[in-house]
């Protein structure tokens, strides 16, 4: 292909050149700047920087080897990321389309015709041959036509329209891209959260397993001292029931877990009835999060990249509403070669050509463009407030998992206290119960407290590790927005030869 020269795009785009109507873009403002430090503390010593943070992998800072493995085969399976990325090889195809308008519009439609002319068709001032005594004659005629013509087009865009859409269209691009981030953030923070409560089911299971190993053997008691003749039925029955019943909450805890392990097939894009996360307790420590600063929350997160880029697009349509109140000026061309015999249909006098500008300014519209105007005036402000109330709701999102994450410390520290008095509590219960002291509803009273005890403990580590992944995504994940900085489309002179 023959390389077109810049001077050809530049004197294009000066034809193009003139003011742009419309609001000048600049990003909106927060409803209140930024604090310069988070009001809860979290329960580690800050000493990393953001970039602790690995960008687009995040879940390393867990150093868990078999979630690593999972998120990465989400990013290559998962189909709703796949969906995202779709959705942005779209959008650059449409910023590519709305760079089209800065160049001329070039098309043929060569045709051939064999055509007969009507003898009775109508004269329109045309001199018939006339007949002495007879009415004037029009003869019929037949005879092929051969074209082969083009259209030039081109649009002069003085007052901006060209160059507002294609700012739309770039900010849409960014948008989607943003949005893209935003996906695989959701996705990869999902998929982290189940996987560590499925950790946490498995050692719960554990838990309760453990119980029904030293119920059982409270049972095999009861029944010996039972058939001695000194423990009574009633005892049996009371360490039967309380057994039953553990047995119940391991097929529930069972059952949850399932629920959690057909969720990650789905998000690591593997049918459910194939996949099986292998059975490996929890036992990991939640790790201290990087934090930052409040204001870098606003430079970190995707979703908010996402609203504000929907500011800007929203911006260009009110510029594009605009335009409209201003002529629409075209330059067009036509020209090629006719003639009703194909051995002369390229020769000299066979050119036709034409040149000609248009200039179409609205007068009367009904009141449409002013309430065009209006309209996207409303939609950018509507933009305006979701982009703020993200803001907010960002800050939320991470003032709650940190206070979440100081809690849950202070509550599992407590709670490994309150484990230790129960497995204490119930071997004196067993104790005074074997010397006769007491009775069996003590004993059961103490089994049953210790398994509330290490369920809870368990689950209070369990919303620790989950209540860490959220706040890494509160905190944007690691995410670069330097991706969505490089989504731009720009019109490019090899354009110009191209359908």
């Amino acid at each position: 292909m023959k390389r077109i020269p810049n001077g050809l795009l530049i004197l294009v785009l000066a034809l193009s050149s003139g003011c742009t109507v419309g609001p000048r873009y600049s990003r909106p403002t927060v409803p209140a700047p930024a604090p310069d430090a988070w009001k809860t503390q979290p329960p580690w010593e800050q000493a990393a920087p953001k970039d602790a943070i690995p960008k687009g992998i995040w879940w390393e800072i867990f150093h868990d080897s078999a979630l690593d493995s999972y998120e990465q085969q989400l990013l290559q399976a998962n189909q709703s990321l796949e969906a995202a990325r779709d959705r942005l090889n779209q959008a650059r195809s449409l910023a590519r389309v709305a760079s089209a308008g800065f160049f001329p519009q070039l098309s043929t439609d060569p045709n051939a015709v064999r055509e007969r002319g009507s003898g009775n068709r109508p004269l329109n001032g045309a001199r018939p041959s006339v007949i002495a005594g007879t009415a004037p004659v029009v003869p019929p005629y037949t005879q092929n036509v051969f074209t082969i013509p083009f259209a030039l087009d081109y649009e002069v865009d003085l007052f901006g329209r060209v160059r507002r859409n294609l700012e739309a269209a770039n900010a849409s691009l960014q948008s989607t891209a943003a949005d893209l981030g935003n996906v695989q953030l959701i996705l990869t923070a999902e998929l982290a959260a189940d996987y560590f409560t499925l950790r946490e089911l498995d050692a719960e299971y554990q838990v309760v397993e453990e119980s029904v190993g030293y119920q059982r053997k409270g049972l095999e008691l009861v029944q010996r001292r039972h058939q001695g003749g000194i423990a009574s039925g009633l005892e049996v029955a009371q360490q039967a029931t309380v057994l039953d019943s553990t047995i119940s909450q391991a097929a529930l805890v069972e059952e949850s877990r399932a629920q959690y392990d057909h969720a990650i097939a789905v998000l690591v894009g593997q049918p459910a009835p194939t996949f099986s996360v292998p059975v490996a307790p929890l036992k990991a420590t939640p790790p201290p999060v990087p934090l930052g600063v409040p204001s870098e929350v606003l430079e970190r997160r995707p979703d908010i990249a996402t609203l504000e880029r929907e500011v800007a697009y929203e911006n260009a349509q009110v510029g594009l509403a605009r335009a409209a109140f201003y002529p629409h000026i075209t330059l067009s061309g036509s020209g090629g070669w006719q003639s009703t015999d194909v051995a002369s249909l390229l020769n000299a006098p066979s050119v036709f050509w034409s040149l000609g500008a248009d200039a179409l300014e609205p007068i009367l519209q009904g009141g449409r463009n002013r309430a065009n105007l209006a309209a996207t005036r409303s939609a950018y402000d509507q933009a305006v407030a979701n982009y703020r109330q993200s803001v907010l709701t960002a800050f939320q999102e991470v003032e709650d998992g940190i206070s979440n994450l100081s809690t849950l410390a202070e509550a599992l520290s407590t709670q490994g206290a309150a484990v230790e008095d129960a497995r204490r509590a119930l071997e004196i219960a067993n104790n005074r119960y074997v010397g006769g002291v007491t009775n069996y509803l003590d004993v059961i009273t103490a089994q049953t407290t210790l398994l509330s005890s290490e369920r809870l403990e368990t689950q209070l580590l369990g919303q620790q590790m989950v209540s860490s992944v959220y706040l890494v995504k509160a905190l944007g994940g690691g995410w670069d927005p330097s991706l969505v900085n490089r989504e731009q489309v720009h019109p490019q002179p090899g354009q110009i030869l191209q359908q």
